[in-house]
């Protein structure tokens, strides 16, 4: 299997957003070392429980901190931005490490209303994404009417499988990233290749599988682990923000008063994850690679405990065989 992290500078409760940042670096130092072959970072705007949203600031700072690992976006937000600001950055990192930068781009707005404000744009409107994606694409193949600087060979363009994301990777002939209920939408993930359109002669359907991944001792241990992240996701519905991890007591304490919905919502995000031993989590990544037919796996891994975190990424560098 082929292996890359992605890393969201999630924060923990009382850990300072600095501390999140730095530990994002330092663990890309880490798997740059374990051999790992992308290492990703996220843009989340004005969200408690994340640290980061400037990716590719994060990026040049990671670059410059490793030597043979991809780095990449996993993703910058389009609706966010100038087509041509994203196409600048993504050269400008280009130039920097050459060879190693990976732009991936997704369509998501903000997460509550005022951040989309905020950022400018509070509904995508009919066909915005996809001439955003378009804008960036001629910038960066020297399509459009103005030259990017600075001028080098862009990065690879990878698409993010929401706001319709898989339909226009195909349609661009770009690789896409899927995770969560889509891994089960073996329809969706079969028009995809089915309706690929080759850009270039070499090019072919490539998906990338996004995951959340956690190892421990035991299955029972390992479910545990994942608690801290599936309660952050089901408690965002209720109080409208990502919030930082807490501890799997904490938890645990919790779910025993939360409401039925909750509690439902939270087994329902961690039925997606992997969790297990390394033999289990294995077979787990071995059956979704060979059902999905994706060619890398993508894994998160937001464990409050950061020797969680490592032992993971010791696992999963383990299991790589490219």
């Amino acid at each position: 299997m082929l292996i890359s992290l992605l890393d969201r500078s999630r924060t923990r409760a009382g850990e300072s957003d600095a501390a999140a940042v730095a530990t994002t670096v330092e663990r890309a130092v880490r798997a740059d070392r374990l051999g790992f072959h992308r290492f990703w970072t996220a843009e989340h705007h004005a969200v408690p429980g994340v640290a980061s949203a400037a990716p590719a600031v994060l990026l040049a700072a990671i670059g410059a901190r490793t030597r043979r690992i991809r780095i990449g976006t996993g993703g910058i937000m389009l609706p966010n931005h100038r087509p041509l600001v994203v196409a600048e950055q993504a050269l400008l990192l280009e130039a920097l490490y050459p060879g190693r930068v990976d732009l991936g781009l997704g369509g998501s707005l903000g997460f509550t209303p005022p951040i989309r404000r905020a950022l400018g744009r509070t509904e995508l409107g009919e066909g915005g994404y996809a001439a955003d994606l378009d804008s960036v694409l001629a910038y960066l193949d020297g399509r459009a009417e103005l030259t990017v600087r600075p001028r080098v060979p862009a990065p690879p363009v990878y698409l993010l499988a929401i706001a319709d994301g898989l339909r226009l990777a195909a349609e661009r002939g770009l690789p896409a990233v899927a995770g969560g209920p889509l891994l089960d939408d073996a329809a969706a993930l079969a028009a995809y290749a089915r309706d690929f359109r080759p850009v270039r002669a070499d090019a072919s359907p490539t998906l990338v599988v996004s995951v959340e991944v956690v190892v421990a001792d035991t299955t029972e241990r390992a479910r545990e682990l994942l608690l801290p992240e599936a309660w952050a996701f089901a408690d965002s519905r209720d109080v409208g923000e990502f919030r930082p991890l807490r501890p799997v007591e904490e938890v645990r304490r919790l779910l025993a008063g939360a409401r039925p919905k909750k509690v439902e919502a939270v087994q329902g995000w961690m039925r997606t994850a992997v969790a297990g031993t390394p033999e289990q989590v294995r077979a787990r990544l071995e059956e979704l690679v060979e059902r999905t037919g994706a060619s890398e796996v993508l894994a998160s891994v937001s464990a409050v405990g950061r020797a969680d975190v490592a032992r993971t990424d010791e696992v999963l560098a383990s299991l790589r065989t490219g």
